[in-house]
């Protein structure tokens, strides 16, 4: 299931996209398939064909950005919020064995597991919410139960 929950920077991220896509990369490639079709036969053109096929692509992903910004929902950080795990956090666990590890809780268009940014509905995110530091978290994953602490909770990046 998709949320419709994202962060402020997130959301301005897409919105980056979306003007850098209509502003910048639409143009150029119109212009660049406008002077492949004045070379004169389009169909063994390959600037020709390529060119449209990139703007097809690019106005798929116009209109998909457009209709999920509006149904997009902000969620900003809340000082009511501190001590607790919510959407948005950077929560830092710890294992039996000593293992560190840590993740931000946050939506779906945001997931990027390179920096451990998980998406709210992932197990490890469901099973963080509400809770505190030095609690216990136990989280089902493909290799079998696992335990967690919880060492720190902030709503800034760790430094």
């Amino acid at each position: 299931m998709k949320t419709n929950l994202i962060t402020r920077a997130g959301w301005h991220k897409l919105d980056d996209e979306l003007k850098y896509l209509w502003k910048v990369e639409r143009p150029a490639v119109t212009q660049s398939v406008s002077e492949a079709a004045a070379l004169g036969d389009r169909s063994e053109n390959a600037e020709y064909i390529y060119g449209k096929k990139r703007l097809r692509e690019i106005d798929r992903r116009i209109r998909f950005l457009m209709k999920r910004l509006e149904a997009l929902q902000i969620v900003d950080y809340s000082p009511q919020q501190d001590g607790k795990v919510f959407f948005g956090a950077y929560v830092e666990l710890e294992n039996d064995s000593g293992d560190i590890v840590w993740y931000r809780i946050v939506g779906t268009d945001e997931i990027d597991t390179k920096n451990n940014h998980i998406t709210i509905n992932s197990p490890m995110a469901r099973a963080l919410i509400g809770k505190q530091v030095d609690d216990e978290v136990q989280v089902q994953t493909p290799s079998g139960l696992k335990e967690w602490y919880i060492n720190k909770i902030q709503y800034t990046p760790f430094e």
